[in-house]
């Protein structure tokens, strides 16, 4: 008996163990229908979706799944239901086993066919693809005859997949029914091993088209990137030569300019991120079928890779000059504050060699103030140092009024010039 260690759990480490198991590919076996739907989905529709599911399997008495789990597959009799959660968008995935041994210029069963259509055109989201996959043994009566009633024969391509083990057709083509359709001849694939395949094969329909949802934005980007570059070129020449009245109306513009290059960059942004992904998990899809050309066919990864390279490039080209336009708007933006700043520098100069001129003539003043304070001040002393002598006359002072005021008129001048100069040097000294 095996015992666990005592030790201390990462709440999330059972989670991260079993992620390696998430979504994991279920065992085929031909011939075998199957019908596969991609619903591009907001939060809301991702929980109308998780009780659409519900609502299913209650319909044919079937457990409800797990409330937090992001997938599951389950067998309705009629057919089988894989559901599966994904960040942006809700697949489903129908099969039913094709009874029919032969296969002509007749379209075979849809998976589809045996889900209720009241409950199915229920579906919460919006439909970013549709497809219809076949999945026949290559020794299959009539399997080739099929392949040219089912696909267009214009647009046809294929190619050997899985080592040379099997073949795929398609033509990526939309039909009236709203689903493209995909024909496998299996050959002597073990089931693990076809559902692999065709789990494969569904996961490059799906991240195609969910890659492809970066390209309107990427056309609306660009419009509005040439808008904001010619707003951009005109302020940098109506810079060079503004004046100062000028500046405050540039800089206003080219702060509403950086605001709507900033608002748009974040508005595509994780849209344009989502797309790279998708576009990597494209690549890594079309590698992992490891196909070959047949002979004058034209492979899937040679189709993906002529139609969806302009896409591909369109959406990253608008990240560039999204990211270019927003460094050339800061640069600009610092350039002009950059001016501003200097001015308004050369202004502060200006201003205090003004103050400095007027403290000198206020200090200049103030000498003249003070001297007439003091002559002043020393007048009305003196005054009353008469009107004493007068009165002191009586008691036996022996200078006359006029004498004694004559004497005092240097020594209070000095006392008040003395005085003041103290009281100067206290207030604006310290």
């Amino acid at each position: 008996m095996q015992h666990q260690h005592p030790l201390h759990q990462h709440p999330q480490r059972a989670a991260l163990h079993n992620e390696v198991h998430a979504r994991p590919p279920q065992a085929l076996t031909a011939p075998l229908a199957i019908s596969h739907v991609v619903m591009v989905c907001d939060a809301a529709q991702r929980d109308a979706s998780r009780a659409h599911v519900a609502a299913l399997l209650r319909d044919h008495h079937l457990p409800l799944p797990d409330p937090q789990s992001g997938h599951f597959r389950m067998d309705l009799g009629s057919f089988h239901l894989r559901w599966e959660l994904h960040t942006e968008f809700v697949s489903w995935t129908f099969m039913r086993p094709l009874s029919a041994e032969r296969f002509g210029e007749q379209e075979p069963e849809r998976a589809v066919d045996a889900v209720s259509q009241n409950w199915f055109a229920g579906l919460p989201g919006l439909c970013l693809s549709s497809l219809h996959l076949w999945v026949l043994s290559s020794h299959a009566l009539g399997a080739a005859t099929m392949v040219k009633h089912v696909l267009r024969d214009d647009a046809l391509v294929a190619s050997s997949v899985a080592g040379g083990v099997a073949e795929v057709y398609t033509d990526f083509a939309m039909q009236a029914d709203g689903f493209s359709r995909m024909v496998l001849l299996a050959g002597n694939m073990s089931p693990r091993r076809l559902g692999r395949l065709v789990q494969r094969l569904l996961e490059i329909e799906t991240y195609r088209m969910a890659a492809l949802l970066g390209l309107p934005a990427a056309r609306e980007a660009s419009s509005i990137l040439a808008s904001a570059e010619r707003e951009l070129a005109e302020l940098a020449s109506a810079i060079r030569s503004a004046t100062r009245e000028d500046e405050p109306l540039l800089l206003d513009r080219l702060t509403k300019l950086a605001g709507q290059v900033e608002s748009q960059h974040a508005t595509t942004h994780s849209r344009f991120s989502a797309s790279v992904a998708y576009f990597e998990l494209v690549d890594k899809r079309i590698e992992d079928i490891d196909e070959s050309a047949l002979p004058g066919m034209q492979t899937i990864g040679e189709f993906m890779d002529r139609r969806l390279t302009p896409a591909r490039s369109t959406c990253e080209w608008a990240t560039r000059r999204q990211d270019a336009l927003s460094q050339r708007v800061s640069r600009i933006s610092n350039l002009l504050r950059t001016r501003v700043e200097i001015e308004q520098q050369q202004s502060s100069q200006a201003l205090l060699a003004t103050m400095n001129q007027r403290q000198d003539l206020q200090l200049k003043l103030q000498s003249t103030v003070e001297g007439l304070s003091v002559a002043a001040i020393t007048y009305y002393i003196v005054g009353l140092v008469s009107y004493l002598a007068k009165g002191a006359q009586s008691l036996g002072w022996p200078w006359s009024a006029e004498s004694t005021a004559a004497a005092a008129i240097p020594l209070v001048a000095l006392g008040v010039w003395g005085s003041l100069r103290r009281l100067h040097n206290k207030v604006f000294k310290g």
